[in-house]
C-alpha cells in the first residue's frame, strides 16, 4: 500500500509493487513524481530525510539527504554582503542538494529495480505534462512580478505569455525530462550489477553535467528576499562533496511501541520528547479542555528545547533530553494557564542559550510567498485569519508498505519553484534551507560550512515488538510532529483507525520561534480546526490561549500507512484537507 499527498505518485509506486518491487524502490518512483507534479512543495535541488525498516532487517535506518552548507557559506561572506541573517529564498539560502541522490542511494541499497525502471513515470510527466494543481498555479501567480522582473529564467519556464498557467492545463518540464535522460543513459552504459550502474548515474548527478550546470549557474547574481541582489555561493565542488548517508535512528520506547525518528540535526526527537512529557503529565485525552492544553504546553516547551539544543552542531546527548526524569520536569512546569514564556531546559545540568534574533515575536504571520513553510498561508490583509487551504512552501510525503513487511516513511521538500530561481540547463530551482541557521556563532544550528540546517522534516517509522507496524509523516514546516503527536495519540492510544486518527480534528501552537524567516515566535497562539466545537476551544481560551479558529478542514497533511504482523494484512490512509492526498493498494 501507497500514501502519498498526490495521487499521481501513489499510483506510480503502486505500479513498482505490483510488477514486483519493494517499498524502496515504490517509495523512489513516487518521490521522482512528486518532484514533477508539486514542484511548489519539492524538487531534485531539495532535501529528503527518510526511515526504513522490514520484517527481515527490523532496525529502523535514518537516510540523510539533507544537505549541509556550502563551504564558502561562511558568517564572513555574509557580513560581507551586509547581511545579518540568511535570506529566506534566492541562492544565499542554498543548502547543498540532497533529495535526489538520496532516494538514487535508497533504491541502491534497500531497492531492486533499476533507476530506469522506477524513473518512468517521472520521465512520462515531465516529457508529455501532467494537469497543473491549482496550487501550483496560485504560487506561481504569487511570484510572477519577481519572475518577470528579476528570475527570468523562472518566467521562462513557469509562466505562459506572462501569466500564470491554468489549473488543469497540461505542463511539462522537457530541461528536467532531458536532464533525467542523460543521467539514464549513464546508468544504462556503466556495465555491471545493477548498483553500479546507480552509482554511474549518482556521479554524472554529483560530479559530472548536472554539478558542472548547478555551479555556473549559482554564480550569478539574484533578487534575494531581503531584496538584495547577490550571487550564491555554492559550487560543483560542494555537490561532489556530498552523499546521502545511513545512520541510526533514534527511538523511544513508548506505550507498548517504539517511536523511530531522525537525530537532532532535526526536530524529530521533539516529537519522542512530547510524549513523554505527555505520559508525565498524566493527560491524554484530546477530546478535554486538559487533553488539549497539555500537548499544546508541552509542545512548546520541546519547541524551547529544539531552539537550544538542536542542531547538526549540538554537543548535548539526546540522552539527556530523553531521560524520563527530565520528561517529568519539563512536565512540572505545566500549569493550569497557558504559558506564553521560551523556557528551554537544562539537560544534564547544562545552561541554555537561544539566538538573540529567535526572540523575535513580531511578524510570524507577514506573506511572502518566496519564504516560509506554513501548510496555511496568512491572509496579509488579515495576517490573524488563514486563508482555507492557501499553501505557501510547503513539504510532501510518502509512506510505502510492501508484501514483505517493508515500510519506508520519506518526507522530501525543497528546491521549491519559488525557492530559487529556476537553472534552465538541468530542469530545475534549488533550496532555501539555509535559511534555518543562526549567524550567530556558537550555537547548535549556528552556520557553518559542512553542517546541516536544523530541518522541519520529520519521517516517522513505529514498531510493536520489535518489528515495523506503521509509517506516517506530514507535510507543514513546524506543524509536522505536533500533527502527528495528534495522529499517533488518537491511533495508538485511542485506538482510532489510520483514516479515522487522520481526518479528526487537528490543531498546533506557533508560540516558539518559527523555523522560516522571519523566524518569529507568536506567543500564546494556538491555530485549531473549528470542528473541535466551541466548548473545547473556548475552554482553551479560559486558559489563556489566543485560539485562532480555522476552517474545519485546513490543518494536517498526514499520510500513513501500517503493517499488521501476524496476519500480513496492510493498511494506508490519506488526508482529504486539500484533496489531492491519495492511499491506493490491494
Amino acid at each position: 500500500m501507497v500514501s502519498s499527498t498526490h495521487w499521481l505518485a501513489s499510483s506510480a509506486a503502486m505500479r513498482v509493487l505490483e510488477l514486483g518491487g519493494n517499498a524502496a524502490d515504490g517509495a523512489v518512483a513516487a518521490g521522482l513524481v512528486l518532484q514533477v507534479v508539486e514542484p511548489h512543495l519539492n524538487g531534485p535541488g531539495g532535501d529528503l530525510p527518510l526511515i526504513v525498516a522490514s520484517a527481515d532487517d527490523p532496525t529502523p535506518r535514518v537516510l540523510c539527504g539533507q544537505g549541509p552548507a556550502p563551504a564558502g557559506a561562511t558568517p564572513e561572506h555574509f557580513a560581507a554582503a551586509g547581511l545579518d541573517r540568511i535570506p529566506g529564498s534566492g541562492p544565499l539560502a542554498t543548502a547543498v542538494p540532497g533529495a535526489f541522490d538520496a532516494w538514487m542511494v535508497l533504491l541502491r541499497d534497500r531497492g531492486t529495480m533499476s533507476a530506469a525502471e522506477v524513473a518512468g513515470p517521472a520521465l512520462h510527466y515531465a516529457r508529455h505534462g501532467h494537469p497543473v494543481l491549482e496550487r501550483v498555479s496560485r504560487t506561481i501567480e504569487a511570484v510572477a512580478e519577481l519572475f518577470t522582473q528579476d528570475w527570468t529564467t523562472s518566467a521562462d519556464h513557469w509562466l505562459v505569455d506572462g501569466a500564470p498557467p491554468e489549473p488543469g492545463s497540461l505542463v511539462t518540464n522537457p530541461a528536467w525530462a532531458d536532464t533525467l535522460e542523460r543521467l539514464l543513459v549513464e546508468e544504462a552504459s556503466a556495465g555491471g550489477t545493477r548498483e553500479q550502474g546507480i552509482d554511474a548515474l549518482r556521479r554524472a548527478w554529483s560530479q559530472g553535467f548536472v554539478a558542472e550546470a548547478v555551479d555556473a549557474f549559482a554564480r550569478r547574481p539574484f533578487r534575494h528576499s531581503g531584496g538584495q541582489v547577490l550571487p550564491g555561493v555554492l559550487t560543483g565542488a560542494d555537490l561532489a562533496a556530498f552523499e546521502a548517508t545511513w545512520e541510526d535512528a533514534v527511538t523511544l520506547d513508548w506505550r507498548g511501541v517504539t517511536v523511530a525518528k531522525t537525530g537532532a540535526w532535526g526536530q524529530g526527537p521533539a516529537l519522542l520528547q512530547v510524549l513523554q512529557t505527555v505520559d508525565a503529565a498524566g493527560a491524554d485525552d484530546l477530546g478535554t479542555v486538559e487533553g488539549l492544553h497539555t500537548l499544546v504546553e508541552a509542545w512548546k516547551l520541546a519547541m524551547a528545547d529544539r531552539e537550544a539544543w538542536y542542531g547538526d552542531s549540538a554537543e548535548v546527548a539526546l540522552a539527556d533530553l530523553l531521560d524520563p526524569a527530565y520528561a517529568a520536569g519539563r512536565a512540572a512546569l505545566i500549569t493550569e494557564e497557558a504559558s506564553r514564556e521560551l523556557r528551554p531546559g537544562s539537560p544534564g545540568g547544562r545552561t541554555p542559550r537561544v539566538a538573540a534574533q529567535a526572540l523575535l515575536v513580531e511578524g510570524a504571520g507577514d506573506a511572502d510567498a518566496t519564504v516560509g513553510e506554513p501548510t496555511v498561508g496568512r491572509d496579509p490583509a488579515e495576517p490573524q485569519v488563514t486563508a482555507e487551504g492557501e499553501t505557501r512552501g510547503d513539504t510532501c510525503h510518502v509512506d510505502v508498505v510492501d508484501r514483505w513487511g517493508m515500510l519506508v516513511s520519506a518526507t522530501p521538500s525543497g528546491g521549491w519553484l519559488q525557492s530559487s530561481p529556476f537553472i534552465p540547463e538541468v530542469g530545475f530551482a534549488l533550496g532555501s534551507r539555509l535559511q534555518m541557521m543562526w549567524l550567530e556563532q556558537g550555537l547548535p544550528s549556528s552556520l557553518v560550512p559542512g553542517r546541516r540546517p536544523r530541518t522541519t522534516l520529520t519521517p516517522t517509522l513505529v514498531l510493536r515488538d520489535g518489528i515495523p507496524v506503521l509509517a506516517c509523516g506530514s507535510p507543514g514546516g513546524d506543524q509536522q510532529d505536533q500533527w502527528q503527536s495528534t495522529f499517533l495519540l488518537r491511533h495508538l492510544v485511542d485506538g482510532l483507525a489510520l483514516q479515522e486518527a487522520v481526518d479528526a480534528p487537528q490543531l498546533h501552537t506557533t508560540s516558539f520561534p518559527g523555523s522560516f524567516h522571519p523566524r518569529a515566535s507568536e506567543p500564546g497562539v494556538v491555530l485549531a480546526e473549528s470542528r473541535f466545537g466551541a466548548e473545547l476551544l473556548d475552554g482553551l481560551r479560559a486558559r489563556g490561549h489566543e485560539v485562532l479558529e480555522q476552517g474545519p478542514w485546513t490543518l494536517g497533511r498526514l499520510c500513513a500507512v501500517g503493517r499488521d504482523p501476524g496476519t500480513g494484512i496492510v493498511s494506508a490512509a490519506a488526508n482529504p484537507r486539500g484533496m489531492q492526498g491519495y492511499a491506493v493498494g490491494r
